[in-house]
């Protein structure tokens, strides 16, 4: 084996963001944009990990976050033996959708060729290795991100239960919206910790009333009711609002989704900065069949108001099939 690649998903959570930290579950799905990486033998005895974009060439051995992540990733069993990987991201770092675990997966999975026994299920070693890389960076992370950058598609998850698939009864399209403002999902968890020591019960029933919209969402997902749909993301960025995690830039973001005809629309990920999604309504021709050309111009002038409002607002359109859960399509920008 002299050259080995990977890929991988980023994600969106649709509902959930939170509150899956403490126990309750979350709605996500993979999205195409993501990351791909190349493994090779190195010719020296340590690894190494060259990011696109990025000036430094981490070292395993290295005492840097990237350096240490690498390590861990590659010290998950079965051994490795030394290699050079080259990889890039296809997602903003700090958007809030996977950016960093859709690179440990598109990692673990260019390395695995390599592996010098058999590891067992391939998906199971890639999300040890994926979460050996994430506590590096995010301490305690739920293992949503790097679910979906594994299986893409759309999914139920909760810490307890894993991931269950869901089967949405027609096609979702969503505008993603970055803020220029990268987020820290593990800064936005500790507020939310230090919130429920002064205040546990105001922090509980926000828990509550996130997993009762998580619970409605399911069923509207599944029953292809994209008004309910939109209704309850509303819904979760009123009570993310309430915890704080939101910011005017992604306020602004939704209002201008919303004003321009999107059904609904929230924060996705830690918040504090980072990105939202907006719901685009279905469009249907005279004989039913859905008609994408419209839906895709209607998502269109939901990401040109974001870059017209701000020059740091990017954009693009997904798509969350219900044939092929997690396919996407994508506009032109950044």
């Amino acid at each position: 084996m002299e050259r080995s690649t990977g890929d991988a998903c980023g994600k969106v959570i649709l509902f959930g963001e939170h509150a899956v930290v403490y126990g309750s579950s979350a709605i996500a799905a993979g999205i195409e944009r993501g990351a791909h990486a190349t493994a090779e033998r190195s010719t020296t005895a340590t690894s190494t990990l060259r990011i696109a974009g990025q000036d430094v060439i981490a070292d395993a051995n290295g005492k840097d976050d990237l350096g240490r992540a690498l390590h861990a990733l590659l010290h998950v069993s079965p051994a490795l033996p030394p290699l050079h990987i080259e990889a890039r991201s296809d997602l903003p770092a700090g958007g809030g959708l996977g950016s960093s675990a859709a690179l440990a997966v598109a990692i673990a999975r260019a390395v695995q060729a390599f592996a010098e026994a058999d590891g067992g299920d391939a998906d199971v070693v890639t999300l040890e290795r994926a979460a050996a890389w994430e506590r590096v960076f995010h301490g305690n992370p739920s293992g949503i991100d790097a679910t979906a950058a594994v299986r893409g598609g759309i999914f139920r998850y909760s810490r307890a239960d894993g991931a269950t698939p869901l089967h949405p009864a027609n096609d979702i399209v969503l505008c993603v919206g970055y803020s220029g403002t990268p987020s820290s999902t593990r800064e936005t968890v500790e507020l939310i910790a230090a919130r429920m020591a002064k205040d546990s019960q105001l922090v509980k029933n926000s828990i509550g009333a996130i997993q009762s919209i998580v619970d409605a969402a399911a069923s509207a997902i599944r029953a292809g009711d994209h008004a309910a749909i939109g209704q309850l993301m509303n819904m979760n960025q009123l009570v993310l609002s309430g915890l704080m995690v939101s910011t005017s830039e992604l306020e602004e973001l939704c209002a201008l989704a919303r004003v321009h005809g999107a059904l609904g629309a929230k924060l996705t990920g830690g918040g504090g900065g980072g990105s939202v999604i907006a719901l685009v309504p279905p469009v249907f021709t005279d004989d039913g069949q859905e008609d994408r050309e419209r839906e895709f111009a209607h998502a269109e002038r939901i990401v040109d108001a974001w870059r017209q409002a701000n020059a740091r607002y990017e954009g693009f359109v997904t798509r969350i099939s219900a044939d092929k859960p997690g396919s996407s399509f994508e506009g032109e920008a950044p």
